[in-house]
């Protein structure tokens, strides 16, 4: 029975090699991608920051186009205006006199297309980190290497983090989200494990205070990416709306998140 079963396997497998499927894919009107992330890096004075824009393309296409054209004003909460120019035809938009203010309240205001888009979030602050502990035998299989890194919680606040994992091999960064519901006041830390990692490699750690908001944002990213293997902006399975309105047409709703983070960062070197 089971020589019969894998020679009519076969003769499917090889009927079905010679057929062609075209694949019909609907192309939908490109939508506009914000990727505005403002991160200050403690130890460092902030000025420098960017706002990458760029356009969704069909699911095959190779390259990203970038949104050309765009106005881009941050506004703080003291009407403070802070203009973006694009670099080029890039779509990436910089400004090098940002002032980050802790727990301050910033606007963001696009007009792209003759479209006005605009978010609203407040610059939240996170504790350093302690100290990242590491193992080499970490790991289903006993030998990735295994980093913990080590923050502690502010006591009777709401807090949460995004911490980011970026090694020098070719490898996707690492991206989780925290909250401290079951850990308030307490020393938690941040998990990263790859089995690629040798000793002398390096990994830059970073730790981001984010809002509830932008929390329950990436953790339904993440939840739709964790068989893909691919990075929050790739195809999802369902479109995830972040806190950027387009105020001009509410139809044409753009993909990303406006957000403004201190973060703490450590550069680690494998032993």
């Amino acid at each position: 029975m089971r020589t019969y079963l894998f020679i009519i396997s076969v003769l499917i497998l090889q009927t079905s090699c010679e057929d062609i499927i075209e694949l019909d894919l609907n192309n939908a009107e490109p939508k506009l991608v914000i990727e505005a992330s403002i991160n200050w890096v403690k130890g460092t004075s902030g000025n420098e920051q960017f706002v990458k824009l760029s356009l969704t393309a069909p699911y095959f296409d190779s390259t990203v186009p970038p949104a050309n054209g765009a106005t881009v004003v941050i506004t703080d909460q003291y009407n403070v205006v802070y203009n973006f120019v694009e670099e080029g035809a890039s779509g990436i938009y910089k400004n090098t006199e940002f002032v980050p203010i802790l727990n301050s309240t910033y606007t963001l205001n696009i007009t792209y297309n003759d479209e006005v888009y605009t978010a609203s979030e407040i610059l939240k602050s996170v504790v350093p980190i302690d100290y990242v502990g590491q193992t080499l035998e970490g790991g289903f299989s006993g030998e990735d290497t295994e980093l913990k890194a080590y923050y502690t919680d502010p006591e009777d606040e709401k807090n949460f983090y995004f911490f980011e994992f970026i090694s020098d091999i070719p490898a996707i960064p690492s991206l989780a989200v925290y909250e401290d519901r079951y850990n308030n006041g307490n020393q938690i830390f941040g998990y990263y494990s790859e089995e690629d990692l040798d000793i002398g490699d390096q990994v830059t750690i970073r730790n981001h205070g984010i809002s509830e908001r932008f929390y329950n944002y990436m953790f339904i990213l993440l939840q739709q990416n964790s068989n893909g293997g691919g990075g929050p902006f790739e195809t999802h399975p369902t479109v995830v709306k972040g806190n950027c309105v387009n105020q001009t047409n509410p139809n044409n709703f753009p993909l990303g998140y406006f957000r403004l983070s201190e973060v703490a960062e450590v550069i680690y070197t494998i032993q």
